[in-house]
């Protein structure tokens, strides 16, 4: 009898979790095909002369205790120093991708660290907490006056609020006020997204932030005054305020790669350097994928039995005949986010916080740049997600991030000018001086934010016709155009696993995977 094929597109969480889950729960064996030569998808790290760079920063929590049970079993975590990590994950069986070939080498590093949240605002050049809370630091840095007006704002919008909201800038600022909106959230967002707030769906907002409001940041930040710690768990706490996360140590692309490896040596197959270019259908199911080799040329067809693609949609409908044409307008005109990552290595940062033995690195782990004079949306520092991050630790390792178009001339931007600019922003900004840069790359990612605007509106039609594909199924966030966080893409691969274990062919299930205001990973498993 032979054996049943799975062939996944795509090696990042959502693929590899595919595979493994396939492993793990059938008999089915995996054929991932990576146009990359890198596991992780966006969740990989980048090793740039022994400085590693996390595309887009990936903190390891959720609400789901089957993701946090999957990651920890796959790395453990490790110990804290006063030995109160309060994880009760670390007693989870390790053996799921335990080696038969003796003593895993990388042992010591295969660990997750625990590290502590902080992101912040930098606006009129000065610090506010993320999420924005009208603390007397915020009160401070904004100003009697303007914090007045916020508050009468929020008040309006508590008595008042839009509804139904309608796009994104309603959905704001029935939480937060317009005045907080104006200050806090549109620059940064449209500088994310290209257009303006008006012209994207709440539907981005109810994915992202969720219940996120000053209501809910303030109670959180009351709470924590009278708490004693918290678990890393924090199944109580609304994830835009989560304190803490797992982190593996040499970045995330750590994790997939030890996945993948994994996936290998139990049989399955990971063909890196694969494009796909055609999917070829019978009827209501998918009997083949045409793939060819980006550096050889050689073009190679893989039949199978199941077809998960985590693809860019409007790629995925590209590659197939026989599409209704108003599907494939809608699929043509869907629009996507690019993003391009800076990393500049310095000697020092001019801005630093007061500790008791003196100055030191700023400790967040990324800031959101509301500044409008400067084109950079948000900035990494390394050196805080895992100390291992950097080669140097005497020098400071940070990632500014732009957010673009494919057809805006900043994409195309030759690398020496693109670092040119990122050092001339950190310097208008008042945040490093040119002269402290030490070396510097690019990176650029294509497609790494699906847009909610545009032909999304009309997204039902595309996936009506895919899901009466019978054997077809879209995970991951290109595949499914959903931003989805990492464990929101492994939950939609798990998720379309157990339905093909268990016989089921209704995938409304995989759609509900962070849906509006309750996703389904915070109903008791």
């Amino acid at each position: 009898m032979n054996q049943k094929i799975a062939l996944i597109i795509g090696a990042g969480p959502a693929g590899l979790t595919a595979a493994f889950e396939f492993q793990k729960r059938t008999g089915i064996k995996p054929i991932v095909l990576e146009k990359s030569e890198a596991m992780g998808g966006i969740s990989r790290t980048v090793n740039y002369k022994g400085n590693r760079i996390d595309i887009g920063g990936h903190r390891f929590f959720s609400k789901s205790d089957r993701v946090m049970e999957w990651w920890t079993a796959v790395m453990p975590v490790q110990a804290l120093s006063n030995g109160s990590a309060s994880i009760t994950y670390q007693n989870q069986k390790r053996d799921i991708m335990t080696s038969g070939n003796g003593p895993d080498p990388d042992k010591q590093d295969r660990v997750m660290l625990v590290r502590n949240r902080k992101s912040r605002i930098y606006f009129l050049r000065k610090f506010f907490e993320y999420p924005i809370k009208l603390t007397p630091d915020t009160i401070k840095n904004l100003g009697i006056p303007r914090t007045f007006v916020a508050g009468m704002s929020y008040l309006k919008s508590m008595a008042m609020p839009v509804k139904p909201e309608g796009n994104l800038e309603e959905f704001l600022i029935n939480r937060f006020g317009k005045r907080l909106y104006l200050l806090f959230f549109k620059s940064y967002t449209e500088k994310v997204w290209g257009v303006p707030c008006h012209e994207i769906s709440a539907e981005w907002g109810a994915q992202r932030i969720k219940g996120l409001s000053i209501f809910t940041a303030i109670s959180h930040f009351v709470k924590k005054q009278f708490s004693k710690g918290s678990d890393i768990q924090q199944k109580d706490v609304e994830t835009s305020l989560i304190e803490r996360f797992l982190y593996p140590k040499l970045g995330p692309g750590q994790l997939w790669e030890f996945v993948a490896a994994g996936i290998m040596e139990k049989g399955g197959e990971i063909l890196c350097g694969w494009e796909a270019s055609k999917i070829n259908r019978q009827g209501n199911r998918v009997i083949s994928v045409e793939a060819v080799h980006r550096a050889t040329g050689e073009h190679r067809t893989f039949e199978g039995d199941y077809f998960f693609s985590t693809m860019p949609i409007k790629e995925l409908i590209q590659d197939m005949d026989d599409v209704p044409a108003e599907v494939r307008n809608v699929s043509d005109n869907l629009q996507y986010r690019d993003f391009i990552t800076v990393g500049i290595l310095l000697k020092k940062l001019l801005i630093s916080e007061e500790s008791e033995s003196g100055r030191r690195l700023l400790t967040d782990n990324w800031i959101y740049v509301q500044e409008p004079d400067v084109l950079v949306g948000r900035i990494q520092i390394f050196n805080n997600w895992s100390p291992y991050m950097i080669s140097d630790p005497n020098l400071v390792w940070i990632g500014l991030e732009y957010f673009c178009y494919e057809t805006d001339p900043i994409w195309s931007y030759p690398d020496e000018k693109m670092i040119q600019l990122a050092k001339d922003e950190l310097e208008r900004m008042g945040m490093a001086q040119g002269s402290d840069v030490v070396d510097a790359t690019v990176i650029r990612v294509p497609k790494t934010y699906p847009a909610y605007f545009g032909a999304y509106k009309d997204f039902d039609k595309i996936r009506t016709f895919v899901d009466k594909i019978d054997n077809l199924f879209l995970i991951g966030r290109n595949g499914m155009h959903k931003y989805n966080n990492q464990d929101h893409s492994m939950l939609t691969a798990m998720i379309a696993v157990d339905n093909i274990a268990a016989g089921i062919t209704d995938k409304s299930n995989l759609w509900e995977v962070n849906t509006e205001m309750e996703y389904h990973e915070t109903k008791d498993k």
